[in-house]
């Protein structure tokens, strides 16, 4: 098939695969700006920084939109066992964890896929609840951290420990609520100290456990960071890309998130530079704030943005994109868009892997939620085994190369060019209705938002039992 975007193709090829630019940038925000998690120095420093290179490489309309949101800060957490012996073991809160202090019995739920809950049944009443971060064998999908912590609390449990599967990585962090502080407390322990406290339970008998923390959640400012490339025949169309930049506390996140985002700058520095005469839509980059503790961010620009939604043709987001593996796009159920993805394969001579699989758990579900077409960078025929070194104190640097980098910036910068040069894009914005069919025919999805559901109405109760 001819390449009607070949010369551009080149032009933006060659520069990026001469150019250390988006390494130059992943190692300011990661080396200089630590974590960006939500309330750190390093978060300002990084949207101002976003700002900066937007301004720098052609972007108009570049602004920071500030929000405001519930920042957990930690502090002290102590876990102790007491009985059948005396120590502590070391551990560390996850994200919006209360202040508590609790002595329970500990029960294991295994991988925490909901066949283990369903057998534990009523034990797990006044509990601490431990479920690895190893992904259900066998069930067919993976359940995210905050499911296990939401099944935890529904069936009564005091407290969640959530143990790392993965050996010599330490404990694993993530968030256990959405922009509020959480019912209950949840910690977590490395794969070394859980293993530990099982072999207790097998040969000593019923492990007893003190907590005690104390955490911080108060009201602060985030911001998105917003610049654009306008389009030239259709400049009330969008095509968005975006990646979160903050990281978690004990980390630099430099595979999840901002590898995603190091990549995003790089395609509008090689779309502003040879492509902007060929825009038939505008091209909208974000830089999403405070998207590990809720997609707080990507939920604020759709509520602010609400009256432009109908004109987005494709919210592509590049969450973790500059890591390893298969540079491709995955279609959060959007088969009108198949044919598209064939011909631009076609077209850029390249192995683009795409297909369908759905996830509530990133910046494009707000979007998704409202209707608009949405993808992520990914490699759909991959088997999702766990997150490694992800949402560890490991995920540095060191584990990104540049050609992951200029691969993944290769391939965003060309299929926007494509998105934003159609003439006639295929998918419209869905309906409310549509999107509940959707979301009830994925059993994925079904599942994770029915835990949900079931969690608000205990937040409901919660509240009500505390009002004076």
């Amino acid at each position: 098939m001819e390449n009607p975007y070949l010369e551009i193709d080149r032009q933006m090829l060659g520069d990026i695969h001469t150019s250390s630019e988006p390494m130059d940038n992943l190692a300011v925000l990661c080396d200089d700006f630590g974590s960006r998690f939500g309330g750190t120095p390093g978060e300002r420093q990084a949207a101002l920084f976003f700002r900066e290179k937007f301004r720098e490489y052609g972007l108009s309309r570049v602004q920071m939109e500030p929000y405001r949101y519930a920042s957990w800060a930690r502090g002290e957490t102590r876990l102790e066992v007491v009985e059948p012996l005396e120590m502590e073991i070391p551990c560390i809160a996850l994200p919006y964890c209360p202040s508590a202090a609790l002595e329970a019995e500990l029960v294991f739920v295994r991988d925490g896929a909901p066949a283990d809950f369903e057998r534990a049944g009523r034990s797990l009443s006044g509990k601490f609840v431990m479920a690895t971060s190893r992904p259900p064998q066998g069930l067919g999908r993976n359940v995210h951290r905050s499911e296990k912590y939401s099944r935890s609390a529904l069936a009564g449990a005091v407290g969640f420990i959530f143990m790392n599967h993965y050996e010599g990585l330490g404990p694993a962090t993530g968030s256990i609520a959405r922009n509020r502080e959480a019912l209950i407390p949840g910690i977590s322990v490395s794969r070394e100290w859980g293993e530990f406290l099982l072999r207790m339970q097998q040969r000593k008998g019923p492990v007893r456990l003190r907590l005690k923390t104390r955490n911080r959640t108060r009201t602060r400012r985030s911001w998105n960071v917003v610049g654009e490339l306008p389009g030239n025949r259709y400049p009330e169309a969008w095509a968005i890309v975006g990646c979160h930049y903050d990281g978690h506390d004990i980390s630099q996140g430099a595979h999840d998130p901002v590898s995603g985002m190091a990549v995003a700058m790089e395609a509008a520095r090689v779309l502003s530079a040879y492509a902007s005469d060929r825009l038939g839509c505008g091209i909208r980059f974000i830089a999403f704030g405070t998207e590990e503790i809720g997609l707080i961010g990507a939920r604020e620009y759709v509520a602010a943005h609400a009256e432009e939604l109908s004109r987005i043709r494709l919210m592509l987001n590049l969450d973790s994109a500059g890591g390893k593996g298969r540079k491709g796009v995955i279609l959060h159920h959007w088969p009108e868009l198949d044919a598209f993805f064939e011909t631009a394969r076609e077209q850029m001579k390249y192995d683009l892997p795409c297909g369908h699989r759905s996830s509530a758990f990133s910046d494009h579900f707000p979007f998704f939620e409202e209707g608009v077409p949405t993808a992520s960078m990914g490699d759909v025929e991959a088997v999702f085994r766990g997150r490694g070194f992800g949402h560890t104190a490991f995920d540095t640097l060191d584990k990104i190369r540049l050609s992951d980098l200029r691969e993944a910036a290769s391939v965003v910068s060309r299929v926007l060019l494509r998105v934003s040069d159609a003439d006639r894009w295929p998918a419209k914005r869905r309906t409310p209705r549509q999107v509940e069919r959707i979301k009830r025919r994925d059993t994925n999805l079904e599942e994770i938002l029915a835990v949900e559901a079931e969690m608000e109405k205990l937040y409901a109760r919660s509240s009500s039992c505390t009002e004076p």
